[in-house]
Parts: structure tokens; C-alpha cells; sequence
């Protein structure tokens, strides 16, 4: 079972390093579904040793449902009305991110060893992805110009606060119920910035976020 819970880590960096390469709006949104899946496995995987109830399993799928399926739902919604395909001419391009995110891992892996946590190993891997994660999704919020693109930056940093929470909880599944609550705000801003893009999209043809800078008093 560990095993599996190290893969699934290796699938969230993965997922990360393949989100600050992509260009392609539709393929970021799959690829933060595939992470909003994988990112709701590990706390699940992680508490193996617990007896698996009626709730944890009620908790899983409420999880599936809102990180991989609700939230990149209304995303694919949002890129297929604004009719963007891609993100042109970032801040900061790909093969540099690419390296931002591998300096990212070994960034957390050296913020790891210098805080001295106390943490089994399966709790020091985690932390490594979930500071990874929070980082990367920060980057793509600062680096690039598409509103939607600085969403699914916000949305994989979130990913990266939730595994933080993960490797510093004790209790199994309850300690959870905060960050459920975020979710449930993250849902409704999703659903809010979608109206927005739309409305940026109309009146200037497009979702990059320099042309506010165009308004005047």
C-alpha cells in the first residue's frame, strides 16, 4: 500500500511538471482533473491502517466529485465559451517553467529536511509534493496572462494546500472538514470566475488579464 501511495505522489508531481509545460487550455483542465482525482486517492491511501467506514468512503467520493469532475467541468465550460485554445505568449515560457518546477522539487525537498519535522517517511514524501504542488500552482498564477490559465493556478494551489494539510494531520479523514469548507468556496469562485471570463471575453475578445489595464477612470 505504501507502494501505491508513493505513486500516487509521483502522479501529482507528474501532473504538476506536465500543467507548467502545457499550452493547450483543454489538456490543463484534464490534467487538473486527472490531479483533483489522484490529489483525493492519497489521503484515502494514506489511512489504510484505519478501519475504512461508512463516512470515509462517503468523504472520498463527495472528493472525486468536486476536485475531478464539478470543478474541471465547469473549467472545460468556461474555455469552450470563451473559445481560447491556447495560451500565447506567457510571462515566463515553457521550458523555463519546466525548470522552475524541477527547482520547485528541489526546493521542497530542502525546506523538508530543514524544518525537521517529525514525520514518518510515506508523511516526508507527501510534504515534498504538496510544497511542490503549492508552488507551482503560485507560478502559474504569476506567470501567465490567460484568466483561465491563473484559475487552474489557484486551483492546483489549493491542491498543494490540501496535501499540506494531509501531511500534518494525525486524525483520519475528520481533520478534513475545514478544508471541505474551502472546497465548497472554491466551488462557487469557480463557478463566479467562469461568469467573469465570460464577461471579460465579450467586451474585449479575449481573457488576457493585461488588457484591465486598459480601463480607465
Amino acid at each position: 500500500m505504501i507502494n501505491l501511495n508513493d505513486a500516487l505522489l509521483a502522479l501529482t508531481v507528474l501532473s504538476v511538471l506536465f500543467g507548467l509545460g502545457s499550452n493547450r487550455l483543454m489538456s490543463l483542465v484534464k490534467i487538473m482533473a486527472c490531479q483533483g482525482v489522484v490529489v483525493s486517492l492519497i489521503p484515502f491511501f494514506r489511512d489504510y491502517h484505519h478501519e475504512i467506514n461508512v463516512g470515509a468512503l462517503i468523504f472520498l467520493l463527495v472528493m472525486l466529485l468536486i476536485k475531478g469532475v464539478l470543478i474541471p467541468g465547469f473549467m472545460y465550460i468556461a474555455v469552450k465559451k470563451v473559445k481560447i485554445q491556447r495560451e500565447i505568449e506567457p510571462i515566463i515560457g515553457y521550458h523555463a517553467s519546466l525548470f522552475m518546477g524541477l527547482i520547485f522539487i528541489l526546493v521542497s525537498v530542502f525546506i523538508a529536511e530543514k524544518l525537521h519535522l517529525s514525520l514518518p517517511r510515506d508523511k516526508v514524501l507527501l510534504m515534498i509534493t504538496a510544497t511542490t504542488t503549492l508552488a507551482a500552482g503560485l507560478f502559474l498564477i504569476m506567470s501567465r496572462r490567460k484568466a483561465i490559465t491563473q484559475v487552474i493556478g489557484y486551483l492546483m494551489m489549493e491542491n498543494g494546500i490540501y496535501l499540506v494539510g494531509t501531511a500534518l494531520a494525525h486524525g483520519a479523514h475528520t481533520q478534513f472538514v475545514v478544508e471541505f469548507g474551502v472546497l465548497l468556496d472554491l466551488l462557487v469562485g469557480v463557478m463566479i470566475m467562469g461568469i467573469i471570463l465570460h464577461n471579460i471575453n465579450s467586451s474585449y475578445d479575449d481573457v488576457d488579464t493585461a488588457l484591465l489595464g486598459q480601463l480607465k477612470d
